[in-house]
């Protein structure tokens, strides 16, 4: 078994995520009405203590900021007289000095949050698999792009680097991991709600007709990674020890699988008082083919703008598979060059390349 999430995982820093990963930006900007139908339906009293939102697997920030500068306006303008709590987690190694820069208007991304009266943002650096706020607390959790990480990897891949491409034992590892990380992820979120609270959550998952994220149509995103990195065992670059412990922490789960927990009255999270009230799919174009294809049609320019968003997360596991042994230096020339082939595949055939975003998004409630 693996090193657990927590010890190498994060998005890229220093702002490079919220400049690469638009799409991000694009789902969590169309989740709004959802989000501002999760508070309202709470019927919240226009006074009293603190209102707490959390935003769990937030990297920088970036990506959330003007959707929340949108419901918590909206939010502050129907309740003037009561405080609002906006808690950012992530994992120990998020860039969160980063996410407080952009969170106070100290980047080139535009903030409103400083124009919120009464909102006290913060942060938490404790993983969603875990209690994360007080109990009987929060009013509203959010997670978009996140939860699909485990909290460890159950066992090596020996033939790909994702579940998605892994077969029989090994992916049914995966999927038994995934189906006890949903549980906990949902079972301390029940905790941790206020009677009435919501939960809105933006899952990556495989949706009804079999599509994930960057597997829409065209070259598959997962299978040209794993591709790419053996390319690198086949050349003497890494060796197979090492491509074999390059596991992504993930695991895309179905609708039916999302569900489950909330379908089986005998469930943790039954059992909890959290209820399912909407469920559904959506797939969401990727910004840059969408970009390529429609508009300017510069098949460098596409790679040149693409890769990053993939860069944005991925690379952390691509440093993780490699040998502590190798230097610093050396695992950044590998990890270049990896992202060098990928773009230079893409500028040479671009036809049907992209990472289009496919989520099972959902919203639960407390009972109470």
């Amino acid at each position: 078994m693996r090193d657990d999430t927590t010890t190498f995982m994060a998005m890229k820093g220093a702002g490079y995520y919220s400049r690469a990963t638009v799409g991000a930006r694009d789902v969590i900007n169309a989740a709004a009405p959802q989000v501002a139908q999760a508070l309202a339906a709470q019927n919240l009293a226009p006074e009293g203590g603190p209102i707490t939102v959390t935003d769990m697997g937030c990297a920088d920030g970036g990506t959330s900021i003007q959707m929340w500068g949108k419901v918590l306006g909206d939010l502050r303008a129907a309740l003037p007289g009561r405080p609002i709590q906006l808690i950012y987690t992530d994992l120990p190694r998020n860039d969160f000095s980063q996410l407080f820069r952009i969170v106070h208007g100290q980047t080139e991304i535009e903030s409103r949050l400083g124009a919120i009266p009464d909102l006290y943002p913060m942060a938490s650096a404790t993983s969603f698999h875990r209690r994360i706020v007080p109990p009987g607390t929060l009013h509203l959790g959010f997670s978009a792009t996140a939860s699909h990480y485990i909290s460890e990897t159950p066992c090596d891949i020996p033939d790909h680097v994702h579940m998605v491409g892994a077969r029989g034992a090994v992916r049914d590892a995966y999927r038994a991991q995934g189906a006890k990380d949903w549980d906990s992820f949902l079972t301390n979120r029940a905790a941790e709600l206020a009677p009435g609270g919501r939960l809105v959550l933006y899952n990556f998952g495989i949706d009804e007709e079999g599509r994930y994220l960057g597997h829409t149509g065209g070259p598959s995103m997962f299978d040209t990674f794993a591709r790419l990195w053996h390319a690198l065992v086949e050349d003497g670059t890494i060796t197979e020890a090492e491509f074999a412990a390059t596991n992504f922490p993930q695991v895309y789960r179905t609708v039916e699988e999302f569900a489950a927990p909330f379908r089986d009255d005998g469930s943790a999270v039954s059992r909890a008082g959290l209820r399912l009230e909407q469920i559904g799919t959506k797939v969401t174009r990727c910004p840059f083919a969408a970009a390529f294809e429609d508009d300017h049609h510069d098949a460098a320019r596409f790679a040149r703008e693409y890769i990053p968003t993939l860069r944005s997360w991925s690379e952390p596991t691509f440093v993780s598979g490699l040998a502590k042994t190798r230097s610093a230096t050396e695992i950044a020339a590998i990890v270049d060059r990896f992202y060098a082939s990928y773009e230079d595949e893409v500028a040479a055939n671009p036809e049907g390349h992209g990472m289009d975003y496919v989520h099972c998004w959902l919203i639960a409630a407390k009972a109470g």
